[in-house]
């Protein structure tokens, strides 16, 4: 079984840590229950009552939840049953910064993101890795704002997380071995592919935004110019290239949910 050595000369094995998610709407309750259904213990967390209470029901119920894994043979009621006991919701900050790993998923604002790295510095012990799962900002930049620049990694996931095997992690210039080794371990146990990537400050995106965000632009030319609707830009797309869906219908189920 995969182990790391913290600075306490502990040996911790991986599928015994404990992971907080900061952030509770549609990528941090699939982050969430992605990670319980791996293994792990999962505190999940929102500022917000009404967020953590329809983080608690999408991950039961919603298109990806258990329900619908288990009416589909995907996972069983035993499994299913399992990872709702390893999976919490809660609106109190300590209980998901009290972690192993930490999770960060707020809303993509970079001075949003820059304070909740601050308060998850001041709030987690000094052993547990920080990861960001934004979709392009700078890992340096939001690094910055704690005193463990060696301990905080980009993790950025796609969406629905309960079934995407993407796994884009991101080392920043100071980011140390052991974080990069420790999540690549836990996207590996969640069923992802974990690719590692370099940081960078010079374009928003890293790799797959980068390279989504060309793609988007031109589909946008494309319904401008008159060529297409974006419904058949979409079929289309889905026709040639075999996506599960296309690039408009991406936008709109990464933002708002999976119907």
């Amino acid at each position: 079984m995969n182990q790391q050595a913290d600075n306490g000369n502990r040996e911790t094995e991986v599928s015994d840590l404990k992971i907080g998610v900061i952030g509770a709407g549609v990528m941090g309750s699939g982050i969430a229950q992605s990670l319980a259904t791996a293994g792990f213990e999962t505190v999940g967390y929102d500022v917000s009552p009404e967020a953590v209470e329809k983080a608690a029901d999408l991950v039961r119920t919603g298109r990806y939840g258990f329900d619908r894994a288990v009416s589909r043979k995907k996972l069983s009621q035993q499994d299913a049953d399992a990872a709702l006991d390893r999976l919490s919701f809660t609106t109190d900050f300590a209980k998901a910064a009290h972690a192993d790993l930490v999770i960060e998923c707020v809303p993509e604002d970079l001075a949003l993101k820059i304070r909740v790295f601050r308060d998850l510095d001041a709030a987690a012990p000094k052993d547990t890795i920080l990861a960001s799962n934004t979709s392009g900002f700078s890992i340096a930049a939001i690094a910055s704002a704690t005193d463990r620049p060696e301990k905080v990694v980009g993790w950025h996931w796609a969406s629905p997380p309960p079934v995407m095997r993407f796994a884009e992690i991101v080392r920043g210039p100071l980011t140390g071995d052991d974080a990069i080794e420790t999540v690549k371990t836990v996207a590996a146990d969640c069923g992802k592919n974990p690719i590692v990537v370099k940081d960078t400050a010079m374009a928003w995106g890293f790799v797959a935004n980068r390279v989504y965000g060309a793609m988007l632009r031109e589909a946008s030319r494309v319904v401008d110019e008159g060529i297409a609707s974006h419904a058949e830009v979409n079929d289309l797309m889905v026709d040639c290239f075999n996506w599960p869906v296309g690039p408009f219908a991406m936008v709109k189920g990464a933002s708002e949910g999976w119907k």
